[in-house]
């Protein structure tokens, strides 16, 4: 599945699809976000951590143009300026968000909801190809393809949320807080299928509360603290770090 993303050569892997600096949102007076600058190289899952309220829904919801934001640079797939690029052109240039809390349309069925996923798209026999993949990555939603989606469980809600953005075959993915409020084994489930697509060439931007399972999928991560980068690296390398393991997996 996905195969179509895997980047093609070294340089191109190595180029940054996501290139932000300075960046800072506003809430009317109060600022969630206070200048962050980070890079998501093309092929990368890259993890944004850090407590409630530390700016990571509110960075990737401006990435997403969900939420006005000011920054000196804010380059995709290095040529298009987020700075005056609409919501609603995202997606055609490759950039798909799967929303905190899921955001499916609750009547509709799940194949609407997935339909709409390829809103943008017009090779109907790719769209099919991609419906039944997704129903292998998600065998659940096969079997409730004709359900309304808000009689879905939470975690087969998160499921069909990914299926939709994985629908609109997007260069880069924005995923916000996908283990929240689900059980163990589904929140098992949900990273499975992270980096399943992940090894399959999506470059992925991950914000999640739950540091611990995050830093062990993603390749690099920033930790975010009152609106601020406090540090990044290598995931490897920050999973071990005795201020990460105090401050967000509960360890001394």
């Amino acid at each position: 599945m996905l195969a179509e993303l895997i980047p093609e050569g070294q340089a191109q892997a190595m180029s940054p699809i996501l290139s932000i600096e300075q960046l800072t949102v506003h809430y009317g007076g109060i600022q969630a976000v206070k200048g962050v600058s980070f890079d998501v190289m093309r092929g990368e899952l890259v993890c944004l951590i850090g407590c409630n309220g530390a700016g990571k829904t509110s960075t990737l919801k401006a990435m997403a143009g969900l939420l006005p934001f000011k920054a000196k640079r804010a380059v995709y797939n290095n040529s298009v300026d987020l700075n005056t690029l609409a919501a609603h052109q995202r997606l055609a240039l490759g950039m798909a968000l799967v929303p905190e809390g899921r955001g499916v349309f609750a009547r509709m069925t799940v194949e609407e909801n997935l339909d709409l996923g390829a809103y943008c798209r017009h090779d109907q026999a790719g769209i099919q190809d991609d419906k039944e993949r997704v129903f292998t990555l998600f065998p659940r939603l096969k079997e409730r393809r004709k359900q309304s989606a808000g009689t879905l469980s939470g975690g087969e809600q998160q499921m069909l949320a990914m299926g939709r953005a994985i629908m609109g075959r997007p260069d880069l993915l924005l995923l916000d807080e996908p283990s929240m409020g689900l059980a163990p084994i589904m929140v098992e489930k949900i990273f499975d299928v992270v980096q399943s697509i992940h090894a399959q060439g999506l470059t992925v931007l991950l914000v999640e509360q739950n540091a611990n399972l995050a830093l062990q999928i993603a390749d690099r991560a920033y930790v975010l603290d009152s609106g601020l980068i406090d540090f990044h690296g290598k995931a490897s390398d920050l999973i071990l770090d005795p201020r990460v393991r105090e401050a967000y997996l509960g360890e001394s």
